[in-house]
Parts: C-alpha cells; sequence; structure tokens
C-alpha cells in the first residue's frame, strides 16, 4: 500500500513525527493522535555505556533494550522504546501484533542521532478492548514488508547500542538474524587473497602435541597449520555487560582432537558470526593464524596437567579456518572418529545418576517452552526449556527429556511429535519417590547436540551408520503408526520427575528452594513473573471451594474479545473427529464452606467451527522419514481465554481482597493431540510469543486443535492461605491409571482427598473415584490444613495460572 500523497499532510503517523523534526526544542514531544499504532516487530540487545547519554532519566535495571517497528497501515517507523516499557514486554503486555493508543515519541538522544531521525517512544497504552487480533485484522490487505519507511530505510543494527547483532527475545543463547551464517564465509565471495592462501597452505601441519611442547617450553617460532576433527561443539555464551562496549560479545566452544590430543578451541566475537553455524561435530578443520595460551582449565586448577587452548579471533590475528572435504582428509593425520555413547530406553535405568549418553527415539510428546531465572555472578538470566518424551520400543517408559537452548532454534523450533530425534551429550538424572520408586530423565550438558527429521538437520548428522541407529531403525519398521499418532501430545501442562508423597520427604528434597511463603508475598512474587516463567511455591492453605469441570466443559470458553481475525489460507483449522466440543453440558459445583461469592458463571455457547482447507503436506509415514538417517551420501527428499478478563495486578486495600489465579483452564494448559496435516501451525501456536508479524497467528489459533485423549477434565479448587487470607484459585489435575501422559505414582492408596492430593493422583491399582464421588466427599477438606505445592506460570498479560502439584494434610 502506498503513503498518502503529500496533499493530504501523509498518514497519521507522518504527520506527528513531522511535528518533532520541524521542532527547534530538542525536548518537544509529540503524541499520537486519535488512530491506532500497531507493533509489526520486535527486537532486543543488550545495553552498553552509551546507555546514560540515550535514556540519561531512567533507572531501569534491566540489560535489556529494545527497538519496534510501528505502523499505521500506511507506512512504518523504526524507533527505540524506552526502558520503562520494558516491564510490559517482559509480560508480553507490549508483543508484536499489539496495537497502541496515545502514543508518546522524543527525538531524544545527542544531536546527530536526532538530526539522523531515529525516534524514541517514551509512553504508550496497550488498548487490550480492542481485542489481541486487532493488527491482524486492520493490516489483513496490507502487504506489511512493503509498506515505505518514514525518510531512508534503517539500520538494521540496534538504535541505542553498539551492538552487532540483535538477541532474541526470549533467552541469550539462541542467534537471531541473517548476520549469523549459514555458510562458510569464502561461500559468500569473500575468498581470501592469494598471498593469504599462499600462507596457510604453505605452513606445515603440527601436531596439537608438538604445539602444547613448543608452548610450554616458552617458543616463539611460527607455528603450523592445524587438521583437526571436531568432537564436541558448545552452545553460544553470551558475555555482553552494560559497563563493556564490546559491539559482539559472544564465544563458543568446540573441543577438537587430532591423533595426539585433545584441545579446547574458542570462537570469538564476530568469528561466531561466521563460523558458529557451519561448523558441526565430525567436520574436519584445517586452522591457521590462531593464538595458543593455557587452558581455563589449567588456569583453574581442575587440571593435574597443564593444557593449551586454541583461540580464533577476529583481528590480531585473524584466524583462518576452512572445512577439509571428506575426500582431501589424509590417513596420516590419524584423526580419531566421533565418540558416541548411545543408550536405549531399557539401559538407561540401569545407568548411574550423571551418567552421559547419546539417545534416538521417536518423539511422543512436545512441550510448551517455559522459563526459569537464573543466577550468573551479579546478572540473571532466563533459561528456556521445554520437556520431550521418545520411544525406542526397548521399554514401557519413554525416555524424557528436559531439553534446554542448545543455540539450535532452527532445529529446536520444528521439534514435533512423530519426528526421529537424535540428542547427543545428555546427563541423565534420577530422583526417587518412597522407598524404592526412581524417575530418571535427561537434561543438557553444555555440549548438547540436537538431530530431527525434517528440519534439514540429516545432512550433518554424523551418527548415520552407527549399530544403535540401525537397531532403532530396524524396530521402527515393525512400529503401529496409526497407534503411535494417536497417542501423540504436543504442549500443555507438565511437571517432572514426580515430588515426594510425604511432607517430610518433600522438606528434605527441596533443593534450595524456598520454604513456606505467605499469600500476600506469593502474589508480589508473581506479579514479578516474567512471560512464560515457571516458578514453585509452598504455602499454607485450607480448600473453601471445589469444582469439577469435564472435558466438554473445556472445548468452549466465553470471551470478551472481538472476534478472532480471520485465518489465512495457510491456517486451516483442525479437523475435529467427534461432535464433543458441541455438546452442552453442565460443570458440577460444589462448595466444601459457606463461600457463595466463589460461584462461577456458566459457559458460553461452542466455539463456531470454521472452514477447513486441505494442508498439502497431508501424507505422512514414519519409516519414510527415518531414511534421513541411513548410511549414506544419496540425496534426500526435503521437506521441507479465559471466561473473564480480571486484573490480578490492582492493588487492593486489604489482604482480603487479594485474589491470584484463574478460575477456568487457559488454553495454553490443556495438552493437544498431534495435528499432522498442520504441524507446523500447531509448532508455532505452542511456541513462544513471535516478535515478527509475518509469523504471527492468531491469538486463539491454539484452540483450533482438539485437546488430547489423555485429558479427562480438572479441578479447579478455591484456597485460602492462613497466613493473609488471600485467596487462590488453583488447577488441580489428576494422575489416572491408564493415562500415558499423567501417569500416575506406582504406589498403591485409598483414593480418598488427602491421598489423591499429597500423590498428585489417584491410584493406580484401583479404580480411581467418579468426579461426582469426590465431590460428594469433599467435605472432608472442610477446615483441613493443608501444606501445598503451587506451580505457577506467567502465561501473559496478568493472566498467572496455579496449578496444584501437591497439597500434604498437616497432622494435628
Amino acid at each position: 500500500m502506498a503513503a498518502p500523497s503529500s496533499v493530504s499532510g501523509g498518514c497519521a503517523l507522518e504527520r506527528c513525527l513531522n511535528r518533532l523534526t520541524a521542532a527547534s526544542s530538542p525536548s518537544l514531544k509529540a503524541k499520537s493522535q486519535a488512530e491506532p499504532l500497531y507493533v509489526i516487530s520486535l527486537e532486543r540487545y543488550g545495553r552498553d555505556p552509551l546507555f546514560g547519554v540515550y535514556f540519561p532519566d531512567s533507572i531501569s535495571e534491566s540489560e535489556s533494550l529494545f527497538d519496534a517497528v510501528l505502523t499505521d497501515g500506511h507506512c512504518r517507523v523504526k524507533v527505540s522504546l524506552d526502558p520503562s516499557l520494558n516491564k510490559l514486554i517482559h509480560r508480553n503486555q507490549l508483543r508484536c501484533g499489539s496495537a497502541l493508543r496515545n502514543v508518546v515519541f522524543s527525538a531524544g538522544g545527542d544531536d546527530s542521532q536526532t538530526q539522523g531521525g531515529i525516534f524514541t517512544v517514551c509512553s504508550l497504552e496497550v488498548d487490550s478492548l480492542c481485542g489481541a487480533d486487532a493488527a491482524l485484522r486492520a493490516l489483513s490487505s496490507v502487504t506489511v514488508s512493503s509498506l515505505p519507511w518514514l525518510g531512508s530505510e534503517p539500520s538494521s543494527l540496534p538504535l541505542r547500542a553498539r551492538r552487532s547483532t540483535y538477541l532474541p527475545v526470549w533467552n541469550n543463547h539462541d542467534f537471531t538474524g541473517d548476520v549469523w551464517r549459514d555458510t562458510p564465509p569464502s561461500e559468500h565471495g569473500e575468498e581470501e587473497s592469494e598471498d593469504e592462501a599462499a600462507e596457510a597452505d604453505g605452513r606445515p601441519i603440527v601436531s596439537l602435541a608438538e604445539l602444547r611442547r613448543r608452548f610450554l617450553r616458552g617458543s616463539r617460532r611460527p607455528r603450523g597449520s592445524l587438521c583437526v576433527r571436531i568432537l564436541h561443539k558448545s552452545r553460544l555464551m553470551y558475555y555482553g555487560k552494560p559497563e563493556q562496549s564490546c559491539e559482539c560479545p559472544y564465544k563458543a566452544e568446540l573441543q577438537v582432537a587430532d591423533g595426539s590430543l585433545s584441545v579446547c578451541v574458542v570462537l570469538w566475537n564476530t568469528v561466531c558470526l561466521d563460523w558458529y553455524r557451519c561448523l558441526q561435530p565430525g567436520q574436519v578443520l584445517r586452522l591457521s593464524r590462531y593464538r595458543v595460551k593455557e587452558s581455563y582449565s589449567s588456569r583453574s586448577g581442575h587440571n593435574a596437567e597443564p593444557n593449551i587452548e586454541i583461540s580464533l579471533n577476529s583481528r590480531n590475528p585473524n584466524a583462518k579456518v576452512s572445512i577439509v572435504p571428506k575426500q582431501q582428509v589424509s590417513p596420516e593425520w590419524s584423526l580419531p572418529s566421533l565418540p558416541h555413547n548411545f543408550l536405549c530406553g531399557k539401559e538407561l535405568l540401569s545407568c548411574p545418576h550423571s551418567n552421559i549418553c547419546d539417545v534416538i527415539g521417536v518423539v511422543i510428546f512436545v512441550g510448551h517452552q517455559e522459563r526459569i531465572r537464573r543466577k550468573d555472578g551479579q546478572r540473571t538470566e532466563f533459561e528456556e526449556y521445554r520437556w520431550l518424551q521418545l520411544e525406542d520400543g526397548t521399554s514401557d517408559q519413554p525416555i524424557t527429556i528436559k531439553l534446554f537452548s542448545t543455540s539450535q532454534p532452527d532445529i529446536q523450533s520444528r521439534i514435533q511429535p512423530m519426528a526421529l530425534l537424535v540428542c547427543t551429550r545428555l546427563k541423565l538424572l534420577r530422583n526417587t519417590v518412597g522407598r524404592a520408586t526412581a524417575f530418571e530423565y535427561l537434561t543438557n550438558t553444555p555440549i548438547t547436540q540436537v538431530y530431527c527429521t525434517g528440519t534439514g538437520s540429516h545432512p550433518v548428522m554424523p551418527y548415520r551408520g552407527l549399530r544403535p541407529i540401525r537397531q532403532f531403525l530396524q524396530w521402527l519398521k515393525q512400529v503401529d503408526e496409526a497407534s503411535m499418532l494417536d497417542r501423540a501430545v504436543i504442549g500443555g501442562y507438565f511437571s517432572y520427575p514426580p515430588l515426594p508423597v510425604s511432607l517430610q520427604s518433600f522438606m528434605d528434597n527441596r533443593g534450595g528452594e524456598a520454604g513456606l511463603i505467605s499469600g500476600g508475598e506469593m502474589k508480589l512474587q508473581c506479579d514479578r513473573l516474567h512471560y512464560r516463567e515457571r516458578r514453585r511455591f509452598t504455602i499454607l492453605c485450607t480448600i473453601t471451594a471445589a469444582c469439577y469441570h469435564s472435558r466438554e466443559d473445556s472445548g468452549r470458553m466465553r470471551y470478551s474479545d472481538p472476534p478472532s481475525a480471520q485465518l489465512s489460507p495457510r491456517v486451516p483449522r483442525q479437523k475435529e473427529s467427534s461432535d464433543l466440543f458441541r455438546t452442552p453440558t453442565k460443570r458440577k459445583l460444589i462448595f466444601t464452606a459457606s463461600t457463595p461469592s466463589s460461584a462461577r458463571k456458566r459457559l458460553a455457547p461452542p466455539l463456531q467451527q470454521a472452514s477447513t482447507e486441505e494442508d498439502l503436506e497431508n501424507e505422512f509415514s514414519l519409516f519414510d522419514g527415518a531414511l534421513e538417517f541411513l548410511v549414506g551420501e544419496e540425496e534426500d527428499d526435503d521437506e521441507d481465554e479465559d471466561e473473564d478478563n480480571e486484573d490480578f495486578s490492582t492493588a487492593p486495600t486489604s489482604p482480603m481482597s487479594y485474589h491470584l489465579g484463574l478460575t477456568r483452564v487457559a488454553m495454553e494448559t490443556l495438552p493437544r493431540s498431534f495435528c499432522y496435516e498442520r504441524r507446523h501451525v500447531q509448532a508455532a501456536a505452542v511456541g513462544m510469543q513471535t516478535n515478527s508479524f509475518h509469523k504471527l497467528l492468531p491469538h486463539r489459533e491454539l484452540e483450533s486443535f482438539s485437546p488430547a485423549h489423555c485429558y479427562t477434565g480438572y479441578f479447579t479448587l478455591t484456597m485460602k492461605a492462613l497466613s493473609d487470607g488471600v485467596m487462590l484459585d488453583v488447577l488441580f489435575l489428576p494422575a489416572t491409571p491408564g493415562n500415558l501422559h499423567w501417569r500416575p505414582l506406582p504406589l498403591t492408596h485409598d483414593n480418598t482427598w488427602d491421598s489423591i492430593l499429597a500423590h498428585g493422583g489417584f491410584s493406580p491399582h484401583a479404580p480411581p473415584p467418579t468426579p461426582a464421588d469426590l465431590i460428594a466427599t469433599a467435605t472432608q477438606l472442610t477446615n483441613r490444613r493443608l501444606v501445598c505445592v503451587l506451580e505457577a506460570c506467567a502465561l501473559g498479560g496478568d493472566k498467572v495460572e496455579l496449578v496444584l502439584n501437591r497439597a500434604f494434610p498437616l497432622r494435628s
């Protein structure tokens, strides 16, 4: 869409910003008029020492700054956001797709920046009344990427810091942007000069052992080239700090070896931009113009024998890196093979705690991303993770993995059920519940790598042809694909490993977590949660009301938002296999105390089913996908709301008026049946909030997918904190016998309320009581003091979900 002609005075956004550029006073501010503005891009970067120049009045403690692209539908402008707005982004209230009103702009910063036309948004209001999909509706007929820029096209670099790249919005370990090359620099036409090539080729190859001997003797003779194999590759490490002015503060480590020694190679700064994505375990490298120094493990005293470390820098000297083709690898180099330790699910059951291993399996469950807060010295970082479960045919128990970032966002974002997944260098953790029941799961080490079918990672997967891979593929031929597809689950609440079933065991194994907390303090902590941040709280409560919601109830929700944006043709809705979500049913509700104010509202009519459109990629064969992992160099086929909108952050006048939690299950909480035909849309729908408009989905797109078969219903419990009377709305999803997703503990109990709450579900050795029977006996909970373990997760905006994990009766 072209901008209006200058005769009409330009569009509203242009007229607003023209008042700033025409003003003589740099302190002048301009506010947008009645028309809303829309956020179509949001990017994060680390601040640097110039922060005080651009934002002299800011007292923000955040180390992040944000740039955004705004549009009114006629033109667009890239702006810097004042750090005072960071808290809106942290809670996902201000996000890509937000509609904004009363946006106040300034041309803040030094004179040179002002003359360059860089604007800062000082304040704004996120318009929640027009609905979460206002931008999709308003811009549905606009090609956003073709909108004209106000002034010249802006730089692709951060506006208010000298950084060479942006950071992902939600973590520090992934890469983002085109500046991260996926092919070696020489393939971009940046061939080295003839003198440099001759210098590298003319240098003799030196072994790592010889290089170490020379270094320890203090020799300064010219060093030869190194020919080494990559054994392991670490994830990216961002070390930028506000007080440091390094433009590209990244490092990554490679563990390499030749026939004589294994050492660490460190990629520094812009070398990471050029080479990190290109280098993979198993490749052979030729290195020259490197630095040698004592290794970190030797400096820190972790190694009894001194060792060396190789540094690759972009200057002083400019390191030379080249990937040696397989046919040019000389047997005289005696390079070691790639190490591996593949274990099957059955073998994991007898492995010791902290064992390092590799696994392969079919993905049957992919959880949604969540985040936890970690301290790294004086700084706070957010680690993003999700749960996976794999099957390999050797055990009735799935292989459970808590997978954090491996700096492979292109692969991890597309891990889906029914894909074949290889995870390397995982660490086994074992938790014991009761006297002899152990639960194992795997999690990352710094050098974990993942390879997945359907993501293009198979050409670099170096483990094809190994015996464990072949054995797995033989089993795969016998798999009942239809049965496995029927059990595949994506998204939803998932907690693992199970907690102990006694209060004493739980308190003894808290692992550094805080003890009992008051209701008021819990609310303060929940208000500070960032988007998708999960945290566990322990609080002393009594249950005042219990309510059961059947599966049918969860398929229908009432909305206060305007109707959703129309789905684009590339986003068809999932076909429903039954009329389950069309049948009106009443919820079962009973109170265990006299609390009529807790009564819930009736459900709204069921969702209108949108017309469906067939996906072109609807042919599925599990074993065909496995061909990507077979031996050989042959070419592979490319395949390529809630019922109410309550505001929980309003400051109450007394503790009794606090009310925390959600009165109905959120759409993010329900696990969904995997839909192969729309797998890419489904993966995006359960993922983190996108920062790019062209990837934005309608807010309620997730609800177009059926809840998984493992989900049958849930309880809502209204709880009262005994410390200060704060009221909590809590979900309880009990584990049920035969449920392969939320599995009950293999411990027998009597299925009373006390036992069910303490075990997190029903006894596996007896038929579970019906919800009606449980509600009928809910008077057992009257005035019972319970130590409750609650899982809190910020779902965006003011929505904080509380799920009851355990409730231990406090004995008199």
